[in-house]
């Protein structure tokens, strides 16, 4: 039983550490740009431009996060991230310099990876080691509860504190966060892995597989950064919605919440691949739904299907790299980040830009969903192409 308590104590880590790191440092941008805008004089193209820096943060974070194999290194990076993620919620509110907001968003961005990709390897790390089921569905649950939280706490504190009072408050509840993130997960043991899991054998995909299944990535990495980064601003704008942004983002979030624990249930049904086209064709639905039916309800339910399928689609694209590669799950998980990754950083900017032009956001709804389209049809090639050459041999 002290087990069992131990390891809600290891999840519950994780899950704190997404609320920090996500869903404060990295998502309470998206409810607080429209106040940013009105408030502090954010231009439209200035706010893809820090959304894209924010990426950019998390990408270096991946590509050393993939570098590292030093558990007690790794461990320490996990640690600093989440002290790095309450700092940078701090500093967007010291400021009213595009430059500092930039740094901020470049550390958030940074410590969002150590969250995401440093402290989800050393949870499934404690997993392994004590024999419990290495699915990560619960953890993820950390990213749609920390996008919830967001919107609620933006609606809750609007009609009593400007932008700059929100991040304070922001970094207040960061701080409370920071407790439980970093006292619940155990220093890693640095004692050799038990007997049992020394027969796990990595079976890597094709090549061609791989670049077809990396392209499809992107794609996806487009279609979630658009959508979680300017919806707020998308929806306030649309006719008859003013000021219901915050509403569609806490939508995203509650899609989003029990969405990995789902899509691991449904692709025990169906497969891996089967899932993933299933979640990228919902996408295209919850992405356009607010544009072409519009209305509050129509809004919400794009906003859920949207939720509930991008966090599918990241954690069944993680556990599948698991599953090709069970002795170093961080190489494919690496280069399969890293494509999401540069899609996170074009996408904002080319949004921005097409924005700047046409004075609204709406469009790169309409280009999210086609890119989604696209991948969509790449995982449909995915089907006719043999995943491994030791498969396509027998």
């Amino acid at each position: 039983m002290h087990d069992q308590g131990q390891r809600i104590k290891v999840l519950g880590a994780g899950i704190f550490s997404l609320l920090l790191a996500l869903g404060v440092a990295r998502f309470a941008y998206t409810p607080l740009l429209p106040l940013m805008q009105g408030q502090a004089g954010l231009g439209i193209a200035e706010a893809g431009w820090l959304a894209a820096i924010n990426y950019a943060g998390y990408l270096a974070g991946a590509l050393t996060a993939s570098l590292i194999s030093d558990l007690a290194l790794k461990d320490r990076l996990y640690r600093i991230g989440m002290v790095v993620a309450v700092a940078s919620t701090l500093v967007m509110g010291l400021s009213t310099d595009l430059v500092v907001w930039a740094v901020s968003r470049f550390f958030a961005g940074l410590s969002s990876a150590a969250s995401m990709l440093l402290g989800t390897g050393l949870i499934l790390n404690w997993l392994m080691r004590h024999g419990h089921r290495s699915e990560l569905g619960i953890h993820f649950a950390g990213i749609g509860l920390g996008i919830a939280g967001c919107a609620m706490l933006v609606e809750l504190l609007t009609p009593w504190l400007d932008w700059r009072g929100q991040w304070f408050a922001f970094t207040a509840v960061g701080l409370l966060l920071l407790v439980p993130a970093l006292r619940w997960l155990p220093r890693p043991d640095s004692a050799g892995l038990p007997a049992s899991s020394q027969s796990m054998a990595d079976h890597p995909p094709g090549k061609l597989y791989l670049r077809i299944f990396i392209a499809a990535y992107f794609c996806a990495g487009v279609g979630f950064v658009i959508s979680t980064t300017f919806i707020v601003a998308i929806v306030n704008k649309l006719p008859n919605l003013a000021g219901q942004g915050n509403l569609a983002f806490l939508a995203i979030g509650m899609g989003a919440a029990p969405a990995a624990i789902v899509w691991d249930l449904v692709a025990r049904r169906i497969g891996d691949v089967n899932a993933l086209i299933a979640a990228a064709g919902l996408q295209v639905i919850g992405i356009l739904l607010p544009v072409l039916a519009g209305g509050l309800v129509m809004t919400l339910l794009g906003a859920l299907l949207f939720g509930a399928t991008f966090v599918g689609m990241v954690s069944l694209v993680m556990t599948m790299a698991g599953r090709y590669y069970p002795t170093r799950p961080a190489k494919m998980m690496g280069k399969m980040t890293l494509s999401y990754g540069a899609a996170q950083i074009a996408a904002p900017l080319v949004t921005a830009a097409l924005a700047t032009r046409l004075g609204s956001y709406e469009v790169g709804l309409y280009l999210a969903a086609g890119v989604m389209l696209l991948g969509t049809g790449l995982l449909l090639v995915l089907k006719l192409v043999e995943p491994s050459p030791v498969a396509a041999a027998r």
